[in-house]
């Protein structure tokens, strides 16, 4: 049961997510909905691409006391002709040649009505997440499934990922409250963290060891 301070606090939070869209250059405020309950944020509406849907989320993300956000977008493209499949597959392919930190070569992408499938394998998981942003920009693209599997060239000896998550977090965000186990070659990251962002970074930094395959994000948002 929600108590009278729970719906103060979801009323700001509500407040602060549409002044974060309203301000926001790559997000079409008037089309997206925002409720919210004990600190879920669910976004309703329609967008044009990929890239705004991905922005709303992130503006939603980026609100302090926001714990959980439910991305109900939906993209709808432009009445006028757009691009074909075929031409969306080829500006897929030309979007990760073009990225130097992506091995294209041993990627594959199928397009269907709009919605881009990845596939292929990587060395990194930083490969893997930059694969998907560049496409995630293309004029055209509803959305993405990411099925790339990061199969790392050597495995580091036991107890290497977790010593060198845990420095990396404590390098960046200068906090002990985020653990990090490993189960073979899954780095789980548990804990709270302060804000989405510190959030973002923690899985990023996990996913950028050296030997890691997975990473589960069971990381809580506090305030």
């Amino acid at each position: 049961m929600s108590t009278t301070a729970d719906v103060r606090d979801d009323q700001r939070i509500q407040r602060d997510v549409l002044a974060e869209l309203a301000w926001d250059a790559q997000v079409q405020p008037n089309e997206i909905g925002v409720s919210v309950d004990r600190g879920v944020v669910t976004l309703t509406g329609f967008v044009d691409s990929a890239a705004r849907r991905w922005a709303a989320t992130r503006c939603a993300q980026r609100v302090r006391g926001v714990r959980v956000v439910a991305d109900d977008i939906e993209v709808r493209l432009p009445g006028t002709p757009g691009r074909t499949d075929e031409e969306l597959a080829v500006a897929a392919a030309r979007a990760l040649e073009w990225d130097s930190f992506v091995p294209a070569d041993r990627l594959d992408v199928t397009v269907a009505n709009g919605w881009l499938m990845l596939r292929g394998e990587v060395e990194f998981g930083f490969q893997r997440r930059t694969a998907e942003r560049e496409l995630r920009r293309l004029r055209g693209v509803r959305g993405i499934t990411n099925l790339i599997e990061v199969r790392p060239p050597v495995r580091p000896p036991d107890g290497r990922i977790r010593r060198d998550v845990q420095r990396a977090l404590l390098r960046a965000l200068g906090t002990e409250r985020v653990t990090v186990e490993v189960d073979g070659d899954t780095v789980v990251l548990g804990g709270v963290v302060r804000s989405w962002w510190e959030r973002e970074q923690a899985e990023r930094m996990a996913w950028s060891a050296t030997g890691v395959r997975q990473v589960r994000d069971e990381l809580l948002v506090g305030g």
